[in-house]
């Protein structure tokens, strides 16, 4: 029977496999109505402790609550694609190395595939893309991958770049809803640090 730690345990995996996948959808393609609605349940309540994490969510409800879904439109696409480039460029080996599909991603597939993930004929996006790795680290934590496997992707994949890209993405001249979606994936992705650091 499941003990009261237990329950604890499985309500902090779901969040962070939720918060993972939300990161995913945001970043993927423009937000459509559901989530946008999606973001405003999210609201915290009034009484929760104040802290970067609860500011980035209230920033977000609002944001979605007031958004135009033609200026969203207009706003994802001057940020990621542009013409020729957007505004962030949202992959991690640009981070790491200044350019694109370099050895960051080849890293990144050998370990995909030895986590057993294949790549959709469907995917034109390389697998270093910042949606991309936040679904599979969702669907890690939601098929109970061990913690020192999340922990050795995270280290490996995500925290040396992820903070540098929320920041550009954060001051960003275009962003308006998604200076609210990097103050969140920021605050968001410092606390995971802090958890996988804690749980080694």
């Amino acid at each position: 029977m499941p003990t009261a730690e237990d329950e604890v345990i499985e309500n902090e995996q779901r969040y962070r496999a939720g918060a993972y996948g939300l990161l995913a959808a945001l970043l993927r393609a423009v937000p459509e109505q559901p989530l946008l609605d999606q973001l405003v349940e999210m609201s915290p309540e009034s009484d929760a402790e104040p802290d970067a994490l609860f500011e980035a969510m209230t920033g977000l409800a609002t944001a979605a609550c007031n958004i135009d879904p033609g200026q969203l439109e207009d706003e994802y696409n001057a940020l990621f694609i542009g013409v020729g480039k957007g505004e962030v460029v949202p992959y991690g080996s640009w981070y790491l190395t200044g350019f694109l599909m370099e050895q960051p991603l080849s890293d990144l597939r050998d370990d995909l595939r030895a986590l057993g993930f294949e790549r959709s004929a469907e995917t034109h996006e390389p697998e270093d893309h910042a949606a991309a790795i936040f679904e599979v680290f969702s669907v890690m934590i939601s098929d109970a991958a061990s913690l020192s496997e999340q922990r050795g992707f995270f280290e490996k994949h995500m925290k040396p770049w992820l903070e540098r890209f929320f920041a550009d993405l954060g001051s960003a001249r275009s962003a308006k809803f998604y200076q609210p979606v990097a103050q969140f994936g920021a605050a968001f992705i410092e606390l995971e640090s802090a958890y996988l650091s804690m749980r080694s």
